[in-house]
């Protein structure tokens, strides 16, 4: 029997039904619909969570591994012999050991593509929320109450339209074009900035010149060890004062010292982000208790459709494994 273990499909449920300790999970513990994932292989195991422990014993006997963000390396392919496909159940493939996988003739796929309208809402959430001061609308509703206003407007701070602002997107791939139509929707002039050390593009502004001009800055692109804590003091130096940042993509790409300072001393506006460096993070992560920041935990790429686009298409992969026609094969 062909037997394929999915080591942490509890991301792909909501918080809520997580709390059940069931180490197995089941159909009902899903808000979508699983049943062709189920359908295409033999034996499908859901584990709630997998840690680094438990991972070799629940592998074993699994010729194919369905992972998130459980890490597969060399050291337990080598006591996988059976082992012929991992399935990654996201973009990102850092969590597998991708030389160790080819070496060993494994074959790894992923799924691309699925979650761009769902990261291009989340994007526009948190500029909303910083743009409009929802926080502090949200504050004085709780503690002074509309009901108790003098006036028929509660405005605790003034706020800007956006349209005939401009917003930078730095990575203008799939989301970052999404991004871009959504902006010029709302009449945001759009700016495509270079990153450093690379040769201009036409369409693009070198970096240092779109900071200069940017009332909003976007991150769309991947984390790469040229883009590492690319916004640090020297990028937040050349911001356009009053600026916000968001960032949809990856953690990393900031440095989160920086970045919480610029916040305290409000050389950068606000901050709004749904990922952080490390996840989850540290109590004492220096955005966590920054100001005018808004924060949500890493929901951009979770809305119902963008999971059950996600679980339909590592189906696909499996079933393209199975019947000699693989597909978003890595190695």
């Amino acid at each position: 029997m062909m037997n394929t273990v999915f080591l942490d499909a509890g991301t792909l449920s909501p918080i809520q039904l997580r709390s059940d300790q069931s180490e197995q999970l089941s159909p009902k513990h899903f808000d979508i619909d699983i049943s062709r994932l189920a359908h295409c292989c033999e034996s499908l195991i859901l584990f709630n969570q997998t840690d680094s422990k438990q991972r070799l014993d629940r592998c074993r006997n699994a010729q194919h591994i369905i992972t998130n963000k459980v890490v597969i390396n060399a050291e337990l392919m080598d006591q996988l012999p059976q082992l012929e496909l991992i399935c990654v159940a996201a973009t990102g493939y850092n969590n597998i050991d991708i030389l160790a996988a080819k070496e060993r003739n494994i074959s790894v796929c992923n799924v691309a593509g699925y979650s761009t309208q769902s990261v291009v809402q989340i994007c526009f959430q948190l500029l909303l929320q910083l743009n409009n001061h929802y926080g502090a609308v949200q504050t004085m509703l709780i503690e002074k109450g509309w009901q108790n206003h003098p006036e028929f407007v509660m405005l605790p701070k003034g706020f800007s339209q956006l349209e005939g602002k401009t917003m930078t997107i730095i990575g203008h791939g799939t989301i970052g074009k999404a991004v871009s139509k959504v902006a010029q929707a709302f009449g945001l002039k759009i700016v495509l900035a270079q990153l450093p050390e690379r040769d201009l593009k036409d369409g693009y502004t070198p970096l240092e010149q779109a900071l200069s001009i940017s009332d909003f800055v976007s991150l769309h692109c991947p984390l790469t060890d040229e883009t590492s804590k690319l916004v640090n003091q020297a990028f937040i130096d050349k911001l356009k004062p009053g600026a916000l940042l968001i960032n949809t993509a990856r953690g990393g790409l900031l440095d989160e010292d920086a970045v919480a300072e610029a916040l305290h001393n409000g050389t950068l506006a606000g901050l709004g982000c749904d990922v952080l460096s490390t996840e989850p993070p540290s109590h004492d992560n220096p955005l966590l208790s920054a100001p005018n920041v808004v924060i949500t935990p890493h929901i951009g790429w979770a809305s119902i459709e963008a999971r059950q686009t996600l679980v339909n298409e590592l189906a696909k992969n499996i079933d393209g494994f199975i019947h000699s026609k693989p597909r978003n094969i890595i190695v």
